[in-house]
């Protein structure tokens, strides 16, 4: 077992957006949020490791329990357990620990509600996600899209050692954004979904379907967004801005998806769905920092 394939199973890309999601959510708390405390680089050390350890813990015990579909699919077929590179116990035995690692660390080094948070991200991926949903329901990645909001509501409560309405709704933008995001890579690997018989949606009712339900998430998106602008105490003009111009290409482009449900546009329109969730955050942190309200 080497670096190189515990990095693997860690799946540093999701560590990567997750962090990024705890410490902006974190940084807005602090300024937006009357009676937070005053952060120190310390302070986003501590989110940055245990939001880190939460991610890749999950991420690896994703990896054990999918070890008999993983070869199934040409995605995941050279994953270090399928290939022999890992033993399944190895996985599994780093992914309890860092897992646990990360809960503790979080409650003694953050507080108490953000090391709870940490732990509902744990739960709602490998759990509910991985374990429950994924080979039984369609809903598999809506429900799931939970453990990515667990994540902005740890940083959240890491700067106030609470959770009020405005932390909740700019969590909740993670879970209203990941089926808009997923459909897409699965509508572009919905033939390795389906040789391994799991029921993602475009498996399930076809490309076309699957598209008018993207497009149909996507128009839910983009309001919900901007409703964190007017309720009392929210975003301000710089948040209201950036949501707006980034939630609307999502909607051009999965309203050509309708037109065109194919694999390749499928993959187009992932592209720029993927990256609004770190875009729709930085603007949350950039509000905090240079904050106008709209009222």
């Amino acid at each position: 077992m080497g670096l190189k394939e515990v990095m693997e199973i860690s799946k540093p890309r999701i560590v990567v957006l997750l962090v990024i999601t705890a410490v902006t959510s974190m940084f807005g708390a602090s300024k937006l949020v009357d009676g937070a405390i005053e952060l120190s680089y310390l302070d986003y050390l501590h989110i940055i490791v245990a939001g880190a350890l939460a991610s890749a813990g999950s991420s690896a015990l994703n990896h054990f329990y999918d070890k008999d579909i993983d070869p199934k699919m040409s995605r995941t077929a050279q994953r270090p357990i399928p290939s022999g590179r890992m033993s399944a116990k190895a996985v599994l035995v780093y992914g309890i620990a860092v897992s646990c690692i990360s809960v503790i660390y979080g409650f003694f080094l953050i507080n108490p509600v953000s090391a709870f948070f940490i732990a509902v991200g744990i739960f709602s991926y490998v759990i509910i996600y991985t374990v429950w949903l994924k080979r039984l329901n369609t809903s598999n990645i809506v429900i799931g899209g939970i453990a990515g909001s667990a994540a902005a509501w740890a940083g959240w409560a890491a700067a106030t050692g609470s959770m009020d309405l405005l932390g909740f709704l700019v969590g909740f933008l993670v879970f209203v954004w990941t089926p808009s995001h997923f459909w897409c890579l699965a509508m572009k690997i919905k033939d390795e979904y389906a040789e391994a018989k799991v029921p993602m949606l475009p498996v399930v009712i076809g490309m076309q379907k699957t598209s008018k339900y993207i497009l149909g998430n996507t128009i839910i998106l983009l309001p919900y967004s901007l409703v964190l602008s007017f309720i009392p105490d929210g975003m301000g003009l710089v948040y209201t801005v950036i949501a707006a111009v980034s939630g609307g290409l999502m909607l051009a482009y999965h309203y050509k998806l309708t037109k065109t449900p194919t694999s390749e546009f499928a993959w187009k329109a992932y592209k720029v769905t993927a990256p609004y969730l770190t875009i729709i955050f930085f603007a949350v942190a950039l509000d905090a920092a240079f904050h106008f309200p709209l009222f």
